[in-house]
């Protein structure tokens, strides 16, 4: 199999592999101590911390396996992660695998359980690959680039289900147990409905892998693009999806995770210096049943004012996170702070995860992972487009923005940036 098949490919083929639906849990055969082998497949800064907060989740659990498209991005996890977990970490040269076919070769070396942290363009194919493989999952954010992609997910997440896999989410606000206070707050109906949210993501310019200028010549397309993820639209999503989702995330998650109508916005592209064709700053609003409108302001400019927060609007209040989880009564004084645990998030939802794991527990958050992501590209869209982009408009649409091949060393033209009133949702 070419590393990066068409993810299409993926749905043709979804029936013949249902015919293997029911791929045992692993602690059945091995009981609830058995020792778990990890495999992490990106194994850049997010990668490394899902990998340190894995191996801290449990404590019969080994780093078995590690995988990236660059040898040195390894060097690096492995230096950091031995250091700090000692003899659970096995990870010899054999089983240390780079290139954009290293996720299949990690898939293939006995690992339980695998964390997906490679650019999200990757997601569906690597999420794919590691259900069909009869692997547990834990999934970065976001959970693809496109509407294939998330189509994709969601159908490994069904086979998962299938196979009594457990599939794990990395939108890690959620998993905030402050937060997840303040949003209990929202959803009891003390405050009464929700009639709005503002949520921010404002901050600075995202430094490059690599800048522009000291490009190798003899680079290929494909390996440059890689290399400098963040600045191209098939790999990233651009800074709304890969970035700013977790504010995305936070606006589905005040409104009950119930589908929106529409969206629209604009932004554009007003900093940037890189070779990329990603915008640097959305402001996009979301069209919700009973005239609910939900906002979001996104920025990644330099020397500008910074703000993430999340405000939520209620008929008798307001509340407000995640740094400071409070809420409001109508003339704007507190009458709520959370002062309980604060436990670190990306830990609680390791902890969660390989619980569930041992409880031999269903765990399968697919569709939710699948419709947050789908919310971000609703909000890009509509932005991109400069139309009102309805819900179903999107779900109907034929967006792939993955190549059907692709290798280091192939050409692979930076696309266009988009521009309000010409560019089309295909």
């Amino acid at each position: 199999m070419n590393p990066l098949t068409n993810r299409r490919l993926f749905l043709r083929s979804a029936a013949a592999t249902t015919l293997i639906a029911g791929f045992p849990n692993i602690l059945r055969a091995q009981g609830n101590g058995a020792k778990l082998k990890i495999g992490l497949i990106g194994c850049g800064g997010r990668g490394t911390g899902a990998a340190d907060q894995a191996l801290s989740a449990d404590p019969n659990v080994v780093l078995w396996a590690i995988a990236d498209a660059f040898s040195s991005q390894i060097t690096n996890s492995l230096g950091y992660l031995s250091k700090k977990f000692g003899a659970k970490v096995e990870v010899p040269e054999a089983r240390q695998f780079s290139g954009l076919d290293a996720y299949q070769k990690l898939l293939d070396s006995g690992v339980d359980v695998v964390l997906l942290a490679t650019p999200p363009g990757f997601r569906p194919l690597h999420l794919r690959a590691a259900v069909d493989a009869g692997k547990h999952v834990f999934a970065e954010k976001p959970m693809a680039v496109d509407v294939a992609g998330v189509k994709s997910v969601l159908e490994s997440a069904r086979i998962a289900k299938e196979k009594n896999l457990t599939l794990q989410h990395g939108f890690c606000w959620r998993f905030s147990p402050n937060t997840r206070a303040g949003y209990g707050k929202v959803h009891s109906g003390e405050m009464g409905r929700v009639i709005s949210v503002y949520g921010t993501y404002m901050g600075g310019v995202p430094k490059p892998s690599t800048a522009v200028k000291d490009r190798d010549p003899k680079l290929g397309d494909v390996e440059w693009q890689v290399r400098n993820w963040m600045a191209h639209e098939w790999l990233s999503g651009g800074p709304l999806l890969e970035q700013a989702i977790h504010t995305v995330d936070k606006i589905a998650w005040a409104m009950n995770d119930v589908a929106p109508i529409a969206a629209r916005g604009g932004g554009g592209r007003a900093q940037r210096s890189d070779d990329g064709n990603v915008w640097d700053h959305y402001e996009v609003t979301f069209e919700y049943p009973n005239e609910v409108f939900c906002h979001i302001n996104q920025r990644q400019m330099a020397n500008c004012f910074s703000e993430v927060k999340d405000r939520v609007l209620c008929e008798k209040g307001s509340m407000e996170a995640p740094d400071r989880v409070l809420t409001k009564d109508p003339t704007g004084k507190v009458n709520w702070a959370y002062r309980g645990d604060n436990t670190n998030m990306y830990q609680v939802c390791h902890n969660e995860w390989f619980a569930a794991i041992r409880k031999g527990e269903a765990l399968n958050t697919g569709e939710y992972m699948a419709n947050s992501t789908m919310l971000a590209i609703l909000g890009r869209e509509a932005a991109h487009s400069g139309q009102r982009v309805t819900w179903a408009d999107l779900w109907n649409a034929k967006q792939d923005f993955a190549p059907d091949s692709l290798q280091m060393g192939d050409k692979n033209p930076t696309q266009a940036v988009p521009v309000p009133g010409t560019y089309k949702l295909i």
